[in-house]
């Protein structure tokens, strides 16, 4: 789920999914084919249960979707990877991605039967919450992004991007992105955080709110399971009404001061806007040209026959059913230079879908 609607269809999406992961495991096994993204789905406004769920019953729908290709659980599942989110919540964040490890190991050792000890690990990488940052005393989200990734480390992740703190105000420069990489190397090379793995288990707090966690999200997932999965579950709008719920809960939190965020409804400065000067992001149109006169060129200059061929060859391939492997035929379209929305719009057309999504493009066919 990505929330793009119709543009992505859910079902083509999830087919080239299992495409790519089918490709890897049997001629590339030492490559991570897939990264479930948790960390858009909890920039919707979601809660920490919440993306968990939602998270893992689409990591089940990729799964089940490569099972019906013939391959073993553990020919894939070891090099299964996930991409989440650290907010704000410092405990809740550490019990929430210790309660994604045990859930990931039951999924893989009960559901999936899963032999191999290397699938049932839960391997993730974090991204702190871009939208847990506010314009509003912008240098505040030096800290907010500190206390995002210690909570990361603390709760034992293996790759670490925190945010620039002027993402609210514009795209960051080189300035605020070192901040953020600095950010990192204090607590890894400081602080001693990084020393022990779990050093907060057995603590009562974190263990109760881990446990509280997990059995929220498994709630959700039942739910998305009753329905049929994650597809039935998208498809339905169910996860979007959800989405839509929890994020309106969370601002009217914010709104009736029930929720302090410091600088937007408590410990507001009037003048804090002159304290501190952040270089906006200049939109350069020249790169724009630049950019839309290489395809241009690209387009006039590539071999029209071999792109043909391989354009019609992606199209016999995709006409062949949805269990039949696409990546090498897109691998051939890529070295004859077709471009992106050639290739998508090839094999949207086999599956019934416009040429299109934005119906501006024709279809070639």
């Amino acid at each position: 789920f990505c929330g793009m609607g119709d543009a992505t269809p859910p079902d083509l999406a999830l087919k080239i999914t299992g495409d790519i992961i089918e490709f890897c495991s049997r001629y590339m096994p030492l490559w991570y084919p897939i990264n479930v993204n948790m960390y858009d789905l909890r920039e919707t406004g979601i809660s920490a249960p919440q993306e968990l769920g939602f998270g893992f019953a689409n990591a089940i729908a990729y799964i089940e979707e490569v099972l019906r290709r013939g391959l073993n659980i553990d020919d894939f599942a070891p090099r299964f990877a996930f991409y989440c989110s650290s907010h704000i919540d410092f405990f809740e964040e550490i019990a929430k991605l210790r309660a994604a490890r045990r859930m990931w190991a039951k999924i893989l050792k009960d559901r999936f039967k899963a032999k191999n000890p290397k699938s049932w690990k839960f391997r993730f990488g974090i991204h702190t919450a871009g939208c847990s940052l506010v314009a509003k005393q912008p240098i505040n989200n030096i800290i907010r992004v500190t206390i995002e990734a210690l909570a990361a480390v603390l709760a034992g992740v293996q790759s670490l991007h925190c945010c620039s703190y002027d993402e609210p105000i514009a795209l960051p420069n080189e300035t605020t992105q070192k901040i953020a990489i600095r950010t990192q190397q204090i607590i890894a090379y400081e602080t001693g955080a990084a020393a022990t793995a779990d050093p907060l288990g057995g603590s009562y707090y974190i263990e109760t709110l881990t446990n509280k966690i997990e059995e929220e999200a498994w709630k959700i997932l039942k739910k998305i399971d009753d329905m049929g999965g994650a597809i039935e579950a998208i498809k339905n709008k169910w996860i979007e009404k959800e989405i839509e719920k929890e994020a309106l809960r969370y601002q009217r939190s914010i709104e009736n001061g029930e929720r302090i965020v410091v600088g937007v409804n408590a410990f507001v400065e009037e003048e804090e806007e002159k304290e501190l000067e952040i270089r906006p992001h200049r939109y350069s149109f020249e790169a724009e040209r630049r950019h839309i006169n290489n395809v241009k060129r690209l387009k006039q200059e590539r071999d029209k026959e071999r792109l043909e061929r391989a354009k019609e060859n992606l199209r016999k391939e995709a006409l062949k059913g949805r269990n039949h492997n696409l990546i090498p035929a897109i691998i051939d379209a890529v070295e004859a230079y077709a471009t992106t929305d050639e290739i998508i719009g090839t094999i949207r057309e086999c599956f019934g879908y416009s040429y299109d999504p934005f119906n501006i493009n024709k279809s070639p066919f």
